[in-house]
């Protein structure tokens, strides 16, 4: 059969369209066609399928990071062996590719690792001062002090930490500014009364 004769499909008496023979006439000598669904360059063709192309791009630091995490989450939970778990993390951390990737985590519930949140300590001198904040009524209107300074220092320090224990400090500095105002009143009472009763005297 030459190179010029017409193609017919048995059972189909009409020769293929014009455009379709350009197509394939482009295609043997190695033009970019416009084939859908196919990317061709200059003597070499290359062909995706869908959904193909993700696979086979790099992946990057945080890609690795977030897998690393759903296999954190499923060992934590008992779904991977040590051995699993360390063979999956050597594997996810030389990844190159999403395909790699998803081969490491094909068997998981990888949808939950994505509304995990890291636990956030809690403020250790608010802790201190809520305490001292309570103590005061076991040891003294001398806690007191001791409440306020670390209530203050606390807040300063979870502004920049961003770590929880605001409200602790909060109720420390209460509880401290309050037996404070509580006596020094009492002393503003105890003079009044101490002058008003001298002044009776004479």
């Amino acid at each position: 059969m030459n190179d010029n004769d017409t193609t017919v499909i048995p059972g189909n008496d009409t020769p293929p369209p014009a455009d379709r023979l350009q197509r394939i006439s482009d295609h043997e000598r190695g033009l970019r066609t416009t084939v859908p669904g196919v990317i061709q360059s200059v003597g070499r063709n290359r062909a995706f399928a869908a959904g193909g192309e993700r696979e086979k791009m790099r992946a990057a630091d945080a890609d690795r990071d977030r897998v690393v995490e759903v296999l954190n989450m499923a060992y934590s939970e008992g779904r991977l062996s040590k051995d699993e778990y360390d063979s999956r993390l050597e594997n996810a951390l030389s990844a190159r590719t999403y395909a790699d990737l998803d081969q490491i985590v094909t068997d998981l519930p990888a949808a939950r690792a994505t509304v995990v949140t890291p636990v956030t300590k809690t403020n250790g001198l608010a802790i201190a001062s809520l305490a001292c904040g309570l103590a005061q009524f076991v040891f003294g209107p001398l806690a007191a002090i001791p409440a306020i300074v670390f209530g203050h220092v606390a807040r300063h320090q979870i502004k920049r930490t961003g770590e929880q224990g605001a409200g602790l400090a909060l109720a420390g500095l209460i509880l401290g500014w309050a037996t404070v105002i509580l006596g020094i009143a009492l002393i503003v009472v105890g003079l009044a009364m101490s002058v008003g009763m001298h002044g009776t005297m004479h």
